[in-house]
């Protein structure tokens, strides 16, 4: 024997019915068949607002009851053929005058109890089964229908009954048994007392209909048909890239219906564990895809990974009873939870200080007033002599939990879990671990599940890739080349890195752009040109409100204005990565307060662009200090334009041209003044030495600079004319060098707390002399480099070369 249920989603209309009659028509020859069924879908919390409309005096209801009628009066039409619809018609119009005389009286009294709730609401199952019993009649297929009221018997406790086994199975074996048929048909969800009276099992209790029924009659096996091919690795409604789970252990199936995998009514497992019979999860509309098995296989051969699947609970309240009157006192917990039970709230969750000065529990959300009420009064005494606080109630929260049983045999999985809810910078209220090793819960804000349940879902069972998110600001040279380099690598980051990288917002000075599910990087300027008016504001609080996992903003701007939104990104636990050097080279107590909210949140602030472009500068120094070297002084020749500029100024054409030529260029900042002036330089010899652990900041650095003072001033096109006025200056600075035998560098150089720029004559065994193009370099002399320095030198400014330092600092952000 074998029983079968089918859900709401899989009876809903005519179509999904014969979708049944399909699966059912090559077994129905072989074997004794019980089909349990769901109302039609939505059919249920119809019938329930009816009754509530009415009750509120509301004439609606009526409307709602034509409504229900009618759809089950279609259903009849469209499935059963005409010669044999009469009785089953008259069969739907008595039990729907029936529901609506019920509803008139409500509306009449105004009142509705628990017990008339389970009348009305239990007419769902009734028609459904009814009807169906009658489809496979008229296509030959002798059926019994079987009043499950009969059947099973529960207590008086309306709408969620308790089961009398004793009771309820014996009536079940002796009612199948003495019957010679080999396929019934029965409503699921609905019992009633010893008195006859209609009871219901609780919402999904159709499931737990048909688990009594199998183990009662020691089934050969239990199948639950629903819309989905069976239990998954999480949500799929969360999680894209869910996994079927195709085989799971009874007390598995158990904790993941439990915390919020509906697939499976909770209480449905429990009757045929007892039993040994298995059970398959199928989808009505894939039959034939495998399904999730659920039976007691040992743990050796259910195999995979540690952890089953991921499951969620939202509309969840923290009640916490806090108090150092609590500490020793025995009897705290004993009251909590008696005066918790007297109301009839269920508790989901339960943790306690090992200090015993407080106790937390989750409830439902919508118990969270009740319960506070309850607990108060109970513990009145001890609030008016401050020895316990009034209870603490949080709202707006849910409940994650890992599910497996092989979690008892494999160390740090909660350590892996809660390490990667806080890298994605998800706060965990509360924790929760039973002794069977069997599950681990966490308490998070409502707003974090998606995010939480993603990074999770990735972490134990993604073995294609991790997905990264990037916000970038900034399109000029450096960020259309970065754009482009990302499109360029995704196969290949997918492919050699397991990293999925997709950007999902975008912005310069006049639009912004987002996409949840990626930009189209072929055609991002297009999308751009056509997106929103840029609002940095409101740029920043979609990276907040987004909340994706693995997120990275990316700053290749020039712009203060952004980089004074670092800390609000940092603090939301996303990563930074800044070809912006402004955050960097600010006040010291901006930069140490960026470093540390990057610390606190776990998270990256990275900034290797903001000296050398791709040169590993900034990583080579961060590596020598990490080893435990120490930095003595640095040299270094850090302005790629400046060196351009000298390496390709003669003499015989202008100096102002050659610097017009490097910013063509593009080697030049946006005002070129800032490379000339040697700000630029100033900046990066500043950050090398607050990276070497110095507090320093711009005044305390000297600037030996070249340039007549006139040119700094007024407009960029000012500053060109100047230059040309001033050519015998510069022509003079060189002729005195080439005369010397020397080379003019740009120099920048930190030892002993001091540093300083200017313009040097280099000779020829000098390690800068032989310093062509754009390029840059950087000597440490460290406690371990003395004599010989460790230098990093190649090119140092340039859009392709920036922008491929900008991604190499993502990947780190990402990796590490």
């Amino acid at each position: 024997m074998r029983v079968l249920k089918f859900g709401g989603s899989s009876v809903a209309n005519a179509d999904n019915i014969n979708k049944i009659v399909s699966i059912l028509e090559g077994r129905l020859k072989n074997e004794k068949i019980i089909v349990v069924v769901s109302a039609l879908g939505g059919i249920t919390d119809a019938l329930l607002n009816s009754v509530i409309l009415a009750s509120g005096g509301n004439e609606i209801y009526k409307e709602e009851l034509q409504e229900i009628e009618r759809r089950h009066l279609e259903l009849v039409k469209q499935l059963i053929p005409v010669a044999t619809q009469s009785r089953v018609l008259s069969m739907v119009k008595k039990q729907c005058n029936e529901i609506e005389d019920i509803c008139n009286g409500v509306f009449l009294l105004q009142e509705l109890t628990p017990r008339t709730k389970d009348r009305i609401m239990s007419y769902g199952e009734l028609l459904s089964s009814e009807i169906i019993s009658a489809k496979f009649e008229s296509i030959g297929y002798k059926n019994k229908w079987v009043d499950s009221r009969k059947i099973i018997i529960t207590n008086s406790n309306f709408e969620n009954a308790v089961v009398d086994f004793e009771i309820t199975n014996q009536k079940i074996q002796d009612y199948f048994s003495d019957s010679e048929d080999s396929f019934f048909m029965v409503p699921g969800y609905i019992s009633s007392d010893k008195k006859g009276v209609s009871t219901t099992l609780g919402r999904g209790g159709s499931d737990y209909t048909a688990s009594i029924i199998a183990a009662a009659l020691g089934a050969s096996a239990l199948e639950i048909w629903t819309d989905v091919s069976g239990m998954m690795t999480a949500d799929p409604r969360l999680v894209s890239n869910a996994k079927i789970i195709p085989k799971v252990l009874y007390k598995e199936a158990m904790e993941l219906s439990h915390f919020g995998a509906k697939v499976v009514y909770p209480p449905t497992i429990q009757p045929v564990m007892l039993k040994n019979i298995p059970v398959w999860i199928k989808s009505t509309f894939s039959p034939e895809d495998h399904g999730t098995l659920i039976e007691n296989t040992s743990e050796k051969k259910v195999g995979g990974n540690s952890v089953r699947g991921i499951s969620s609970i939202n509309k969840i309240a923290l009640l916490s009873l806090e108090g150092s009157g609590m500490a020793g006192v025995p009897g705290f917990s004993k009251r909590l939870f008696e005066t918790l039970a007297n109301e009839q709230i269920n508790v989901i969750l339960i943790t306690q200080s090992s200090s015993e000065h407080s106790i937390c529990v989750g409830i439902e959300e919508s118990s969270s007033e009740k319960a506070k009420t309850a607990v108060d009064k109970e513990f009145v005494f001890e609030i008016e002599r401050l020895k316990v606080e009034p209870l603490i109630v949080e709202k707006d929260l849910a409940i994650i939990a890992l599910v497996g049983d092989k979690m008892k045999s494999h160390p740090g999985i909660s350590g892996k879990m809660f390490s990667v809810l806080g890298k994605n910078g998800i706060n965990v209220r509360a924790i929760s671990q039973g002794s069977s090793e069997r599950n681990i819960s966490a308490v998070i804000s409502t707003n974090d599940v998606k995010k939480a349940v993603n990074v999770l879902h990735e972490e134990f069972f993604e073995t294609t890739y991790k997905q990264i998110n990037l916000f970038v600001v900034g399109t000029g040279n450096v960020g259309s080349r970065l754009l482009s380099q990302l499109l360029q690598q995704q196969s290949y980051l997918q492919k050699n890195l397991r990293l999925s990288v997709r950007v999902v917002g975008i912005a310069n000075s006049r639009k912004m752009f987002f996409n949840d599910k990626g930009i189209d990087l072929n055609n991002w300027k297009e999308l751009l040109q056509n997106g929103d008016s840029m609002n940095l504001p409101e740029f920043i609080n979609n990276i907040k409100t987004k909340n994706f996992r693995n997120t990275v903003f990316v700053d290749v701007t020039a712009n203060k204005e952004v980089a004074n939104h670092y800390a609000e990104i940092l603090e939301k636990s996303v990563s930074i990565v800044a070809c912006n050097k402004i955050a960097a080279s600010s006040i010291y107590g901006y930069y140490e307060k960026l470093k540390n909210l990057a610390r606190e949140f776990n998270v990256h602030f990275l900034f290797e662009t903001n000296v050398g472009a791709g040169l590993p500068v900034i990583g080579t120094l961060n590596d020598l200090l990490l080893s435990g070297d120490k930095v003595n002084k640095i040299e270094a020749v850090l302005s790629g334009t400046l060196n351009f500029v000298f390496n390709n100024y003669d003499g015989k054409e202008s100096f102002a041209k050659v610097v017009k030529q490097a910013q063509d260029e593009g080697f030049t900042e946006p005002d070129p003044r800032l490379d000339l002036g040697g700000v630029d330089v100033v900046r990066k010899i500043m950050i090398l030495a607050r990276e070497s652990g110095e507090k320093i900041e711009m005044e305390d650095i000297t600037n030996n600079s070249f340039m007549p003072p006139e040119c700094m001033e007024g407009s960029v096109q000012d500053f060109y004319q100047c230059m040309e006025k001033h050519e015998a200056h510069f022509k003079s600075i060189f002729e005195e060098a080439v005369k010397a035998g020397k080379k003019l560098k740009f120099v920048a150089s930190y030892e002993k707390g001091k540093a300083s720029v200017g313009l040097q004559q280099i000779n020829s065994s000098h390690d800068f002399y032989h310093l062509y193009g754009k390029d840059n370099v950087v000597l440490f002399y460290t406690n371990r480099y003395t004599g010989q320095p460790l230098v990093v030198k190649g090119a140092g400014a340039g859009a392709e070369v920036t922008a491929s330092g900008v991604f190499a600092d993502i990947i780190r952000a990402v990796r590490i």
